[in-house]
Parts: structure tokens; sequence; C-alpha cells
């Protein structure tokens, strides 16, 4: 096994060349990626009507391919789900990526054999190949890898078969051969759609084997690791997997998971790597030990376009795209990705904030749409994961998720309602109010603005709700496991008051 983990890690590390290529040219890997795109898309149905043989350059690309989102192109990804071919993407497509909806309750986003090999199996090497290339004695590849996936299903369609599920899983039920050599649990586990019972069977396959490295959703793998602790009877993960060298996490913001994960793990030398994934693709890695920033990662088939959240309006039509050459350091930006999927100029939905530009690394600071703003404070999903992380760190409490809703007390004036549940509740709880009050008025100056006086904002009303309320409310709208999570922030009531009567029940 040493000598295996050794070669491992030398190939492994043969990546950084080309990492380092991207960073030294990402203008010219950008550009070449656009053409790619382009010409072997020109022949799709999609690419005819936009007249993809006409574009040259990205001026070109702009004034012919409209900005798109998932509605507006549902209806041409339906028919690819029904059986249909090269109407977005020139090559078959019959996996898509299930995925939560605004309008519709969910979105299936096309998965391309050159997406998975290109974009997300290369993502899932980087990370170890980064991770192997910032620790030269790495055992990584002296036992399993713990990867979290969901499930997946058919959809038949006229004699057409095609699947839909979470990415997770897609990549799951495709790895290569090599990868799924080092991953644990075995397939017919992970790819369980009962998420209770998978969850049990996960736990007792996985509590004597040797975990060297974590992969999944912080909230999701927190109630993984419990119950295995629960099942070996010990109180850290040390106890059980001594190996463990590093957590590979992403999908919501890291920080106020943290201290939980230290507690319990209790590995002191363990390896935090932020990622940045979604069903639509695989963007980012944090490349170094002494920050989370992450690398945009540039040449896994997808061309990025930017939106200066705070310079357009809110209507598509009048939005203004720059691409990679034009961003610049700390300025919020909606991303806008050309995959080789066929996700033409797709707004993704996500905001990003670059914090270097040579290399370009940036922090995630947001959703375009989650974000409060009833009462026009502009508060961002990045505000309140700062001002709740750093009220816990002084009042030594822990949480396990939150929401936050507005509060309507006349027609001027209101306040944010949060839902919080503790795994461990602050020693002072209303030192605890002031400081998220005090940190949300630093973060964001808007925010401060309409609590001037309770003129416009009353100070937050916070609730702590039982333990399990989220894990239930989830169950209860059968979200379980998977890429599922809370939603932080809500412009209306909706959830809010379905999880208060859950409590009441």
């Amino acid at each position: 096994m040493p000598i295996l983990n050794s070669i491992a890690s030398w190939i492994m590390k043969k990546r950084i060349h080309q990492i380092e290529l991207f960073i030294k040219y990402p203008i010219d890997v950008q550009e070449e990626w656009l053409t790619k795109l382009v010409y072997e898309a020109s022949n799709t149905e999609y690419g005819i009507e936009h007249k993809f043989k006409q574009i040259k350059n990205y001026n070109q690309f702009k004034e012919q391919v409209p900005l798109n989102d998932y509605e507006s192109l549902k209806h041409l990804i339906n028919r690819t789900r029904q059986g249909e071919q090269n109407i977005l993407w020139h090559t078959e497509i019959k996996w898509f990526a299930k995925s939560s909806g605004t309008t519709d309750k969910s979105k299936f986003l096309p998965v391309s054999n050159e997406s998975l090999d290109g974009c997300h199996y290369n993502a899932g090497r980087d990370m170890i190949a980064l991770h192997c290339n910032n620790h030269e004695d790495t055992l990584l590849f002296t036992g399993k890898n713990l990867a979290l996936g969901g499930s997946f299903k058919e959809f038949n369609f006229n004699k057409h078969t095609s699947y839909f599920g979470d990415v997770s899983a897609i990549i799951i039920q495709n790895l290569p051969m090599w990868a799924d050599f080092f991953r644990a649990p075995n397939v017919d586990i992970a790819l369980m759609d009962e998420w209770e019972a998978k969850l049990e069977k996960m736990a007792n396959s996985l509590k004597d084997e040797n975990v060297v490295s974590l992969a999944g959703v912080p909230s999701w793998m927190l109630v993984l690791l419990k119950r295995i602790l629960d099942l070996k009877n010990v109180s850290s993960i040390k106890e059980i997997w001594p190996n463990l060298e590093v957590y590979f996490h992403g999908g919501v913001n890291f920080n106020p998971y943290k201290q939980q994960f230290e507690q319990l793990l209790d590995l002191p030398k363990l390896s935090y790597m932020q990622l940045y994934s979604a069903s639509e693709g695989f963007f980012g890695i944090q490349d170094q030990t002494t920050s989370d920033e992450m690398l945009l990662m540039l040449d896994y088939g997808i061309f990025y376009e930017f939106i200066d959240v705070n310079q357009n309006a809110n209507t598509a039509s009048n939005q203004k795209t720059i691409a990679l050459s034009e961003v610049k350091k700390d300025c919020d930006y909606a991303v806008v990705i050309t995959t080789n999927a066929g996700l033409w100029r797709y707004q993704l939905g996500d905001v990003i904030r670059f914090t270097s530009t040579n290399p370009y690394r940036f922090k995630i600071s947001g959703r375009t749409k989650q974000y409060l703003n009833v009462f026009g404070e502009e508060l961002m999903v990045h505000n309140t994961d700062k001002a709740i992380q750093i009220a816990c760190e002084k009042t030594k409490a822990t949480i396990v998720d939150y929401t936050v809703a507005p509060v309507f007390m006349n027609k001027s004036s209101g306040a944010h309602e949060w839902l919080i549940e503790f795994e461990k509740e602050p020693n002072n709880f209303e030192f605890f109010k002031t400081l998220l009050d005090t940190e949300l008025k630093i973060q964001n100056s808007d925010y401060e603005a309409k609590r001037y006086n309770n003129y416009v904002l009353h100070e937050p009303i916070i609730k702590k709700i039982p333990k399990k309320t989220f894990y239930l409310w989830l169950k209860n709208n059968n979200k379980l496991g998977g890429q599922y999570k809370v939603p932080r922030l809500l412009n209306n009531r909706t959830i809010v008051e379905e999880i208060l009567t859950q409590i009441m029940r």
C-alpha cells in the first residue's frame, strides 16, 4: 500500500503543471474554450438558431446568444429528456442532475459525457492533486474516501430511457474504475433512495473502515458522523479513523459548522478544503492551506461571464455581462456559464467576489435569489453567515442550522425573525442577540441604515427551536440527503410558518 500511495500521489501531482498553465494564461484558456464550445455545438438546433458558425469572438457571442436561465431553456431540456438529441449539445445526453427550482419544484440540468469527464471527474482529480501538492507526506491512497451521495431514477418516455437524480449520484454511478477503488461505501448503499435507511447502512458499513478523507455537504456529514459515533460508543472520530487527513466540503458556508467538526473529529492536523460545485458544473477549488479562497478552474469545459450585481438592473434584458478579463477585486458578480453540456449563457444564481485577479481566486458571497430585501436592507447570505459565526464564537455556541424571514409590524416597519437550531446554546443568550445584530450592521451598511433608531427595522427576533426541527422539516418535504439544504434567507414567511406549525404539533 505505501508503494501504491507514492505512485498515485506522484501521478496526481503531475496535474499541477496544467493548473499552473491556466493560472499563467487564464484569458487565452477561456477564449479557447469559448471557440471550442461554439464550434462543437454549431450544428445543434440551438447553434443553428443563433448562428454559431458566424461567431468569431466574445462580443459576437454576446450579441447573438441571449442570457438564459432555467425557465428559458426548460422546453429544450424537456425535449432532450424525452429522447430528442442534438438540441443544446451535439452528443447524446441521457443523464440529468436534479436540483431545487424557484418556479418549478425541480430543475433537470443536462449532464453530457464531456461534462462528466472534463468537468466533474477532472475536478475530483484536481482536488486530490492540490491536496497532495500541499501535503508531501499524504497517505490519501492508503484508505477510503467517504463520499456522501444522493440517488437517481429512470425516466421513461415513448420507449426512451433517461436518468435523473443528484449530481453526486450521477458521478458515483459513472465513476472510472480507479476512482471507485478508493471510495466508500459500496455503490449499492451509496445510491439508496431512502435517506434514513441509507444513513443507517452507511454508518454500519463505514464504522470499521480505514477512512482517510471525507467529501460531502457539512450539514448531512454531521448527521452521519454522529450516528457512527453512537454505534462505536466513542466521543471523537479520531478514535475510529485516526488516519483521516482531509475533509472536502462545499454546498454551504462552512464557517458556522467548523467548530462542531473540530470538536467531533478531534484531529488538529486535519485539512479542510473548500469546493464550489453545483448541478450545473464544478467551478472552484481551494488551492492554499492558509486561506479558504478558491481558485477559479478555467479548463473544465466552461466559459465564464459575470454581471456586476451593483451596477445592473434586475431585468435580464438590461443586464450587462463582462468576460473574465474585465472583473475587478472586491466586487460582487453574478456568475453566468456556458458549458459542455449545452447550458448557453446560463445565469447560475450564485454571486462571487474576487479576492485576487492574478491568479483568479474568489469567495462565494451570496445567491441572486437568496437574499432578504423586504425593507430595503439588501441582506446577503454571506452577511448572515459571518454574523452568526462571530456571535457563536464569542458566546461558545454552535449551531445545526438557521433560517431568517421578515416580520411585518406595521405598514412601514418590521424585523427579521431568526429560527436557530443550536447544537450548543450560547452561554449568554441576550449577548448573542446583541452580537448578531451588531455584526450585521458592520457587515451591511443598508441593514445598519434601516436599523437606525428602529425606524424601519427593529432588533432581530431570535427563536431557539428544538433539535432535529430542520431535519424533520426536510423529511416532511421529501428533501432528506443529497443536495438539499435549509434555505437561509427568505423574503416571505411561508417556510418559517411551516416550521413553527410543525413545532406546535
